[in-house]
C-alpha cells in the first residue's frame, strides 16, 4: 500500500501489532490522523535520508512502556508496512531497575507482536535516588543517564538514529519550562544531532496531540507501565506547566495547536536576540525589515484564529 487513503483495506499480512486495531469509523479517523501527522513531521524535517531509498537505515525506537512510546512504535510500524517509511526498526526498552517495575510486560508485548527488540537493564534508579534528595526533581539526571545508555546501545547495534515518543504537548511544556525557569526561548526540536555528532535524535510525534495519542493507546489496549520514579514526585515544575496548558486548552479549544504552530513561525527582528538579528545596523534608509512591521494581535483576531484551528 502506497498511501493512507483506505484504512479498511488491510491485507492478510498486516503486522501483528496492528491486527487488533478497532474497526470503528471514529478510531480509523484517529489512526489516519496520527499517521498523517507523523508522516508530515518526518517529511518536514527530512528525518529519513535520501540514501535510505537504496539501503534502509536502522532506527532505535525507544519504548518506556508509556502510551506515547507504544503509539510511536505502532505508527512507525504501520508507515513501514504501507511502504512509506524505508527504515529498519529496532525497538528498545531500558529497564532502569525501578522497584516494582513489571519486567515481563514489554518482552511479552514484543514477542507476541513479532517486534524485533532489545531489553537493556541498567540500575539508574539507585544512582538517581542516591544523588538527588527526595524533595528534588529526578528527571534531569535520570534523562541524562538514560540518554547516554541509549546512545551506546544505538552505536553497538548499527543504528544511526534514536527515536523518541515526545509529542506536541511535551514540546510546548519544555518551551514554557525554558521560558519560566531557564530564561531562554527553546524547546525540544523534532530533529537534532547529539553532542558527539554521530547520531540523530528524532521525535516523529512532534505534531501529534497528547489527547489523540491517549485515545489511540486506549483503543489499542496497550499494556501501559507507569513511571513510578517520576510519578512518585508531586508538585514538579513540569507538572504545573502541564496543568496550565490543559487549562488554556479547556478554556479555548485549539489554542495549543496555535501555540505549536508559533514555534515554527519565529520573527527574529521582532524579538531581542542580537545574535539572530543585526539591530546595530538598523536605521532609516537601510534594507527593509524582512519580517515587516510588528502587529500586536487583538483579542478578536486571536479568538478567530483559535476558532479556525479548533474546527480542524
Amino acid at each position: 500500500m502506497s498511501d493512507l487513503a483506505n484504512l479498511g483495506s488491510e491485507a492478510e499480512d498486516v503486522p501483528l501489532l496492528l491486527r487488533n486495531a478497532p474497526s470503528s469509523v471514529e478510531f480509523k479517523k484517529l489512526r489516519k490522523r496520527l499517521l498523517r501527522l507523523t508522516r508530515q513531521a518526518i517529511d518536514d524535517f527530512a528525518m529519513v535520508p535520501e540514501r535510505a531509498r537504496e539501503k534502509p537505515v536502522k532506527w532505535l525506537v525507544c519504548l518506556s512502556g508509556g502510551k506515547d512510546s507504544y503509539a510511536l512504535l505502532a505508527v512507525l510500524t504501520e508507515l513501514k508496512w504501507r511502504g512509506l517509511l524505508p527504515v529498519d526498526i529496532l525497538a528498545c526498552n531500558l529497564d532502569q531497575a525501578q522497584p516494582g517495575f513489571p519486567a515481563d510486560v514489554l518482552p511479552k508485548f514484543f514477542e507476541d507482536n513479532g517486534v524485533e527488540h532489545l531489553i537493556i537493564r541498567e540500575d539508574t534508579y539507585s544512582i538517581v535516588t542516591d544523588k538527588i534528595p527526595a524533595h528534588r526533581t529526578y528527571c534531569s539526571l535520570c534523562s541524562r543517564l538514560r540518554r547516554g545508555i541509549l546512545y551506546r546501545v544505538a552505536r553497538e547495534n548499527g543504528c544511526e538514529t534514536v527515536v523518541l515518543g515526545h509529542h506536541r504537548e511535551d514540546i510546548l511544556e519544555t518551551f514554557f519550562m525554558n521560558l519560566f525557569h531557564g530564561g531562554r526561548l527553546a524547546s525540544m526540536p523534532p530533529k537534532l544531532v547529539n553532542d558527539e555528532g554521530d547520531l540523530l535524535v528524532l521525535r516523529p510525534l512532534a505534531y501529534s496531540a497528547e489527547s489523540d495519542i491517549a485515545k489511540f493507546a486506549s483503543g489499542m489496549e496497550f499494556p501501559i507501565i507507569p513511571c513510578n520514579l517520576c510519578g512518585s514526585q508531586h508538585g514538579l515544575q513540569r507538572e504545573e506547566v502541564k496543568k496550565m496548558l490543559q487549562g488554556w486548552e479547556k478554556e479555548a479549544p485549539g489554542r495549543l495547536g496555535v501555540m505549536a504552530r508559533a514555534l515554527a513561525h519565529t520573527r527574529p527582528s521582532h524579538l531581542m536576540d542580537r545574535s539572530l538579528y543585526d539591530f546595530m545596523s538598523l536605521r532609516p534608509g537601510s534594507a527593509a525589515n524582512p519580517d515587516g512591521e510588528a502587529e500586536e494581535p487583538c483579542g478578536a483576531s486571536l479568538a478567530m484564529t483559535e476558532k479556525l484551528f479548533a474546527a480542524e
